[in-house]
């Protein structure tokens, strides 16, 4: 007992240094500010000094035993593995894009995307699932990995096969994400490419993991979890007292509601913001002649193009002009299907921005349409409803069936410490989101109310910065040439608003170096988890169990030590092609998560008779839907597919939300099977 609490004293008393030695640094920081540090200096100094101290920690606890590197011992205390779920938990999309979707999608989401706080009730709701139906059951069966679960339960080489695929799919589908948030942020900071950015990152990632497995990811993680939390909160706070006189963002928020609703009324009746609408029309009708012959324009436009670099070498010789002229026609595509795809996807954005707010709907709108219009606004409201409430139970559901975060709940000494732990992550996690959506109402009225009627002239230098990072992330345009700044003419992504949010305040640079720091640290937390998750998956629960290869358990781990890595460089490559917004691509691996996942659990905890036929048919079932669902509306596989495999939108649910197909038919399809087999025992004995 003696020991026990002097090593509890000695966690606190480290923790404490640690979050003073951090306090101390951004005091430092901002005494270096003040006294002329070069804002070209703070941001690759917060990178290197955060990313160095997560890494003294992954090199400390560095280690090759198997239980310490799978499971950290089993000794974790609840309230720190609590905060290392929370860290492990926040990822680059509750840290950098939750913020940003509720500033661009409202409260209930977009008409063709629901969202808003469908993310926070459906995540937050996820951990009482995880705490009452699914945690502490499989901390009491002394696991190392969800595969190990299925293996246990049902037996045979099938479940545990294909729990193990599920895993790899979903973690890499999300490992992916908090990789392209690493290279966004390394990119802002340092100012180098973002591909340069993601290996910057990738390098902090792998020192976190590589060496000291569970035990060095939960002690760095911890770390982590206190940068962002201050990286969260000290923006918020400070938007909110200067705004509103209070830094308590999350009680006093609702007041600039109101003021939200009347600024969207003025500039819905504003005739600059009318005009913009209308050269937005004009674009429009320019894209769609273009489609109508498709071939032809993209051959006059190059022909337009060539002719105008031949004017300009013969008249003024502005080299600027050749060279801008010289990358425009370089830019062009290629063929007639890549024209095609370009210049639909140009009319779809053109579109949405033509639109009142730039196609933004109202803050606090619940849902969008309306039940008491007309019969399109009705389905326009049954509809996002709908999607609403079927993304809410797929975030809920794929909580409670996230391998990484699942096998959190196992490093911790008894199955009460597992619901305590539960608890403390709910708590840590609370803590970021119920300021997420003041983030994003106070991100809001600034934009609003400060940089919308600017003179271009005028404008920010961190405006023009962003922009260079990459175009989709920022970009503003006089499109009605009027030399101000309308709110039709701003367009932000989702996974800006956050990182934005100090320089848009008028903060110190100091707190934009640490909002960046907060959001690198999100990123790698989730990515340290996801990949041990992948590595134990593809060596451990397939390599050893499939081949029947002998090997020590020191062995074993040096080897997931190198999977670990090879799935880091792979994930890597695959986010530096850029494919996605982070949100979407996280959202698609819980729906993955909640039915490959979830019916096999809870039938297989709760019911004995759940048999090892029923689970294999409805784990095929419920994740083969839910892939057909999502895949099916690709639009570059959809063409491919055969004509009887084509099919439009289902109750017009979203394929964001295709779990909320597959984790019904998994539950029917395993109780079905098992019922059956039980059945046909049963008659063969008599």
């Amino acid at each position: 007992m003696t020991e026990s609490r002097s090593r509890a004293w000695r966690r606190h008393r480290g923790m404490g240094f640690y979050m003073l030695g951090v306090l101390g640094f951004l005091a430092l920081m901002l005494w270096a500010e003040q006294q002329g540090l070069s804002r070209h200096w703070i941001g690759p100094i917060f990178l290197f000094f955060t990313v160095m101290v997560y890494a003294a920690i992954g090199v400390y606890l560095r280690t090759s035993s198997p239980d310490e590197y799978y499971v950290a011992g089993r000794n974790i205390p609840p309230v720190y593995n609590g905060m290392a779920a929370a860290a492990d938990w926040m990822s680059a999309a509750s840290f950098i894009s939750l913020s940003g979707a509720l500033y661009l999608q409202g409260f209930a989401g977009l008409p063709g995307h629901a969202g808003g706080l469908a993310y926070l009730l459906g995540w937050t709701g996820g951990f009482c699932l995880v705490g009452m139906l699914i945690a502490p059951h499989l901390r009491a069966m002394n696991l190392y990995t969800i595969p190990d679960f299925f293996q246990v339960r049902f037996g045979g080489r099938w479940p545990r096969v294909i729990a193990a695929l599920a895993a790899i799919m979903c973690s890499f589908t999300y490992v992916v994400a908090q990789i392209y948030g690493v290279g966004l942020i390394a990119s802002r900071l340092t100012g180098v490419q973002f591909e340069i950015g993601i290996m910057l990152g990738l390098g902090g990632v792998l020192l976190c993991s590589f060496l000291g497995g569970m035990r060095a990811i939960t002690w760095t993680q911890v770390a982590q979890y206190v940068v962002l939390l201050l990286a969260f909160l000290i923006p918020v706070s400070w938007l909110a007292y200067k705004q509103l006189g209070n830094p308590l963002a999350s009680v006093v928020y609702t007041q600039q509601l109101g003021k939200i609703a009347q600024l969207e009324q003025q500039l819905q009746q504003s005739p600059a913001e009318q005009e913009v609408q209308a050269a937005y029309r004009a674009r429009a009708q320019v894209l769609e002649a273009r489609l109508g012959d498709v071939q032809r324009s993209l051959e006059a436009e190059r022909q337009a193009l060539m002719e105008r670099i031949r004017g300009l070498r013969t008249s003024s010789g502005d080299i600027g002009a050749i060279m801008a002229a010289s990358r425009e026609l370089a830019s062009l595509p290629r063929d007639e299907a890549s024209a095609r795809e370009r210049w639909t996807q140009q009319l779809q954005e053109v579109c949405d921005r033509m639109q009142p707010l730039a196609g933004m709907p109202l803050h606090s709108h619940p849902f969008a349409g309306d039940p008491d219009g007309g019969p399109e606004e009705k389905q326009a409201f049954e509809s996002s409803r709908r999607n609403f409430l079927a993304l809410m139970f797929c975030l809920m559901v794929g909580t409670a069936g996230l391998p990484h975060l699942l096998t959190r709940y196992y490093t911790v000494p008894s199955v009460s410490a597992a619901r305590a732990s539960v608890g403390w992550t709910l708590f840590f996690v609370g803590l970021l989101y119920l300021s997420a959506p003041a983030l994003a109402a106070l991100v809001k009225y600034e934009v609003m109310s400060t940089l919308v009627g600017t003179r271009f002239d005028e404008l920010p230098n961190w405006i023009a910065q962003w922009s260079r990072v990459e175009a989709g992330l920022l970009s503003v345009e006089d499109v009605n040439g009027d030399g101000i700044l309308q709110f039709g003419e701003i367009r932000m992504g989702a996974d800006l608003i956050m990182l934005v949010t100090p320089e848009l305040g008028g903060m110190p640079y100091v707190v934009s170096g640490l909002v960046a720091a907060g959001g690198l640290a999100a990123a790698l937390s989730t990515a340290d988890g996801l990949l041990l998750t992948i590595s134990n998956a593809l060596v451990r629960d397939l390599y050893f169990r499939e081949r029947r290869r002998r090997a020590s358990p020191e062995q074993r781990v040096i080897l997931s030590k190198f999977a670990l890595l090879v799935v880091a460089l792979s994930a890597a490559f695959v986010a530096s092609l850029r494919s996605s917004d982070i949100l979407p691509m996280v959202s698609a691996s819980f729906s993955i998560a909640a039915s490959a996942f979830v019916p096999a659990m809870v039938l297989g905890i709760f019911w004995r008779g759940t048999t090892r036929q029923g689970v294999v048919a409805g784990m095929l079932a419920g994740l083969g839907v839910t892939l057909y669902y999502m895949l099916s509306h690709v639009a570059g596989l959809q063409a491919a597919l055969p004509g009887f495999l084509r099919s439009g939108l289902w109750w017009d649910i979203q394929p964001i939300s295709a779990g909320v197909f597959g984790v019904p038919l998994g539950l029917l399809v395993t109780w079905l099977v098992s019922c059956l087999g039980k059945s046909a025992r049963d008659y063969l004995k008599e």
